[in-house]
């Protein structure tokens, strides 16, 4: 059996002496969209962070357990080579102002001083623009700073810049939740496609979105992981009360 692409183990995190993961145990599988939800403030974008380090950059933060991705343990590699291996998409749109769309496209390898040649340049922005869905829209403005682009097409940008580096596994920290219903089906629209080549992880608030777009489902309550299910199953048939009283608006 293939090995899994994410396995959690025993995995807490904490800022100071304030507990905010707790013993989370989780096995997620390629090519599938996985939906954290839960209320607010219940440890899921802190979770999403400990999954590429992020979270280590807070003062005071620590973590206890494993995550390992393919096999290795996150803790054991370098931060920088791990954040190539896993993509990062943050709630609002944010590509560098002062870069070009075609930059932007470029700018994990920019940063890390990777050398490429032209062509190969403009192979990886075509290709990540297209995988992206936004090459026939920005095609003819590369020069363009990126923040000329509409709210939807600069999120599409950094999913594009996310995936430029050809990344394990794409993090989304609710990626949609700063823009209009129109660019939200689009961007959903866009989280299908891109799971034909790559694994998906989104932490949303939105239990229609969750429903929508994902596969699996997992369910965070006050740090704790509360159910992980295929999303139908967890949404019809949840094992826990808690689950439960999230998904009839019991509480928030």
């Amino acid at each position: 059996m293939e090995r899994p692409i994410l396995e959690v183990k025993h995995f807490h995190a904490w800022f100071g002496t304030h507990e905010v993961v707790k013993n989370v145990n989780l096995t997620l599988h390629r090519n599938e969209v996985v939906a954290v939800m839960g209320p607010s403030g219940c440890g899921k974008t802190t979770f999403l962070r400990c999954i590429n380090r992020m979270h280590e950059l807070t003062p005071e933060a620590r973590t206890e357990g494993q995550i390992l991705l393919e096999g290795e343990d996150i803790y054991r590699m370098s931060p920088i080579m791990l954040r190539l291996r896993v993509g990062m998409v943050f709630q609002r749109p944010n590509p560098f102002p002062h870069m070009t769309i075609y930059e932007n496209v470029l700018a994990g390898y920019l940063l890390n001083n990777i050398k490429l040649s032209r062509s190969d340049k403009d192979a990886i922005v075509e290709d990540a623009l297209r995988k992206a869905a936004l090459w026939e829209e920005v095609k003819n403005n590369l020069k363009k700073k990126g923040t000329f682009l509409s709210g939807g097409q600069q999120q599409r940008l950094c999913i594009a810049r996310a995936i430029a580096m050809k990344p394990d596994l794409l993090l989304l920290d609710e990626p949609t939740s700063a823009l209009d219903p129109i660019s939200t089906a689009g961007i959903e629209e866009l989280l299908q496609e891109l799971k034909k080549n790559y694994t998906l992880i989104i932490v949303t608030h939105n239990m229609q979105q969750a429903a929508r777009v994902s596969d699996e489902t997992a369910f965070f309550y006050m740090g704790e992981l509360v159910e992980f299910a295929p999303t139908r199953q967890l949404f019809t048939a949840p094992k826990d009360q808690r689950t439960q009283n999230y998904i009839t608006g019991r509480f928030s």
